[in-house]
């Protein structure tokens, strides 16, 4: 059947499903109108093995640092639960990650089909089809038609929804509300329908496989009546039924595999199709109760389009913190695109009475005026995200710093490595929280209880072995023992980071003792360097290196290679280049290593779409060549985003990918976690005005053409040092560039004018095996 046949069939809305910048509260100017939720949603680079070649974001309805996510799923899973290859609609779920390797969450999916329900969805599917040219999202909306001419308008507010149905006229209109449908399956969820609400409850977890689960409440309520409703079973149907319980398995790769199982439970509810359906859902992870008085504080009687309105508000509210001036059409739109993304999580994870449920699945109380967050990154975030957070929005930085510590300190000081809602996962490697709250703390997040978190983070990096049946740092014993990890060079740079972030906080606060202790452990990689390669590579607990040293393997690194990981002493980037023979040496092999940009972790180059080699192009401004750091980020920003679905090549990994980009494009990097500094390349836009929630304002200025810097002037002065103080990161202030399409060599080129390096007495050195 043709899409027009289908349109001339629908309830007219459609009017709705209009491009963004032509909608009638949006302009040109307006960051909205830049923005395309859609980027990350498509594979954009090679699949390395990693969570994807994609962002794994999500297109759906959500305002800044939204609980609630209400977003389309497709068939095939993917991190974010919407995978664009895919033309098959699993459903429309409340809760999402943007950016994950791994999938998670997707509770609460509702599928709207045409005609009445025949065998249990169990065991049919209902899968609905669609075209991409009959769907539409900006910031705080989403729509779609389907190619059964369904049509599904969401829009959000922080912790609810409204949902508009519209049905093809002669036939009845269904919604199947499928409470087992989270995406990692579902070990007990109920729900129940009284008058025109439904609510329910769902029990899940999962995420990268950890054991952890947490619950997750809804509440809906209807504009309509229903003509029928019902639940199933399994494989059974049961009309007139208000009340289910029921289980699902761990869902496979592709959804349509569990049709065969004929597992899962939920509720259908059928409506007469003259009229649209308004949905309106509150979410929480208390209670039913706290769900509902989410929906009645934030949404009560509001229509869609008054949601809709201040979702579009809250979203221009945030998106204008940096207003840019110049640029092509797909640069804003990336940029826009990219800021967007940074904005989504953490998210709120308390209810509008200030009630969340901890890490130790008992009920507290955030204090007036604050909110408490969920899902952190941590491995991710601390090298891009946190930073630019923190610098934007101090404040929510610091309600996020205060919820990182309250987790930790609920269940005795133990700090997770990446937190899915309310529980603990333990994904990937390291202590990255550390680093995260130190570098909050720098930018000037300074409302949280920074001497409690660093007494936990104290007590936390000091531990050996499990407490509150996890372990924070795995061989922690060989680490403090030797100064590294035996045979891992991956988890001691990230110790060593996490213990850098320590010392920087501790001093900070004047705990001068902590801050020596942990400064000078920050320095264990020393322990890796071997002077017979020129590599930092997997050492044994015995002192003795592997005779045979491949840059381009994988065994002892997480995600990565020793040609990657070797840069990654970001604290003292001049200690490195010392121990390799010298700033040139040290540039003959970043010129070598970016041969290539995005390699994967089975070459010797840059793997710009993951997180470990983020921080690696500003390097050469330690060896005085920051007109190379100039030339990659221009490449980078390039060659590897877009404004497209596949405009990202790695995984967002909520918003790191997309702040590394924002960052790119200021023209400004935080390249070492737990500082302040930033390192300057030529900005993407002739001006830039970044206004902070504090109330801070950043000008830069940029004057010519090309991507080299020539010349730089620090409110009127000029500088020849490719990087700004922390002073006048917290402070604002006024940056003139001067650019052109030739390098300059001479700026930043004397070794006076480099970065700060972070020296301490280095531990000594084990006996080197013979050449």
């Amino acid at each position: 059947m043709s899409t027009h046949r289908l349109v001339c069939c629908v309830v007219p809305l459609l009017s709705l499903l209009v491009p963004v910048a032509a909608g009638a509260e949006t302009t040109a100017n307006d960051p909205i109108a830049q923005v395309n939720p859609f980027v990350g949603t498509q594979d954009g680079g090679t699949d390395f093995g990693h969570g994807g070649g994609g962002g794994m974001t999500f297109p759906g309805a959500v305002t800044p640092f939204g609980m609630m996510q209400w977003s389309p799923d497709t068939v095939r899973t993917a991190g974010g639960g919407y995978k664009y290859e895919d033309n098959r609609l699993h459903g429309f779920s409340m809760t999402h990650i943007s950016g994950p390797g791994c999938t998670g969450a997707q509770d609460f999916p509702v599928l709207p089909i045409s005609g009445a329900i025949g065998v249990s969805p169990a065991v049919h599917g209902y899968v609905q089809t669609f075209d991409h040219r009959n769907e539409q999202a900006e910031p705080g909306y989403y729509g779609l038609t389907t190619d059964a001419g369904v049509e599904t308008e969401l829009t959000a507010s922080t912790r609810a929804g409204v949902a508009r149905f519209a049905f093809p006229a002669n036939k009845p209109g269904t919604l199947l509300l499928d409470i087992t449908g989270s995406v990692n399956g579902v070990d007990d969820a109920a729900a129940v329908i009284r008058d025109n609400t439904v609510s329910g409850w769902v029990r899940t977890g999962g995420f990268c496989g950890a054991p952890s689960r947490y619950q997750v409440y809804f509440q809906a309520v209807f504009d309509r009546p229903f003509t029928a409703y019902g639940t199933w079973t399994d494989d059974k149907v049961h009309p007139g039924e208000t009340i289910v319980r029921g289980a699902a398995p761990t869902t496979p790769t592709d959804r349509d595999e569990l049709v065969a199982n004929g597992l899962g439970s939920g509720i259908y509810l059928q409506f007469d199709s003259a009229t649209p359906v308004q949905m309106r859902a509150g979410l929480s992870y208390v209670s039913v109760e706290g769900a509902q008085r989410n929906l009645a504080a934030e949404i009560a009687s509001q229509d869609f389009e008054s949601v809709r309105s201040e979702a579009r508000t809250a979203w221009r509210r945030r998106l204008s913190q940096i207003e840019v001036t110049g640029g092509d059409p797909d640069q804003l739109r990336t940029f826009y695109s990219a800021l967007y993304h940074v904005f989504l999580q953490p998210y709120i994870f308390d209810d509008v009475d200030g009630a969340y449920i901890g890490f130790d699945d008992s009920l507290h109380q955030v204090l007036p005026g604050h909110h408490h967050y969920a899902t952190f990154s941590g491995w991710d975030i601390y090298r891009s995200q946190t930073q630019l957070l923190a610098w934007l929005a101090p404040d929510v930085a610091s309600d996020i710093a205060q919820s990182m510590f309250d987790n930790a300190a609920v269940i005795g000081d133990v700090w997770d490595r990446w937190s899915h809602q309310n529980t603990i996962t333990g994904v990937m490697n390291g202590d990255p929280y550390h680093s995260a709250i130190a570098s909050a703390y720098a930018f000037g997040a300074r409302g949280f209880d920074a001497p409690g978190a660093l007494a936990s983070m104290i007590a936390g990096a000091e531990r050996v072995g499990e407490k509150s049946g996890y372990t924070e740092r795995p061989r922690n014993d060989e680490y403090l023992r030797l100064g590294y990890v035996p045979g891992q060079v991956s988890d001691t740079l990230e110790y060593g980071m996490a213990d850098f972030g320590i010392a920087q906080l501790a001093d900070r606060l004047g705990d001068r003792a902590s801050a020596d202790k942990f400064l000078r452990r920050a320095h264990g990689w020393q322990q890796l360097f071997n002077p017979a390669t020129g590599w930092l590579q997997p050492r044994a607990a015995d002192g003795t290196f592997t005779a045979a040293f491949d840059p381009a393997g994988t065994d002892g690194y997480v995600e990565g290679n020793g040609a990657q990981y070797h840069w990654m002493v970001f604290a003292d980037v001049r200690g490195l280049f010392e121990m390799m023979g010298g700033r040139d040496r040290a540039a003959e092999r970043l010129d070598t290593f970016f041969t290539k940009l995005n390699a994967g972790p089975h070459e010797p180059f840059a793997y710009l779409g993951n997180e470990p080699s983020l921080q690696t192009p500003w390097l050469y401004a330690w060896a005085g060549r920051p007109y190379r750091t100039q030339d990659v980020v221009h490449r980078a920003r390039t060659e590897l985003f877009g404004p497209h679905p596949n405009g990202l090549v790695g995984n967002d990994d909520l918003g790191t990918l997309s702040a590394w980009y924002v960052w790119a494009c200021l023209g400004l990097y935080p390249v070492i976690p737990g500082r302040a500094e930033l390192l300057v390349h030529a900005p993407a836009f002739s001006e830039i005005v970044v206004h902070r929630s504090s109330g801070q304002q950043i000008t830069i200025d940029a004057d010519g053409s090309g991507r080299y810097v020539q010349a730089l002037r620090v409110d009127g002065r000029d500088t020849t040092k490719a990087w700004l103080p922390e002073s006048w990161t917290t402070t604002g202030g006024h940056l003139d560039f001067t650019l052109g399409p030739d390098p300059e060599p001479s700026f930043g080129s004397d070794e006076a004018d480099a970065p700060p390096s972070f020296d301490a007495p280095s531990p000594q050195q084990a006996a080197l095996p013979p050449r």
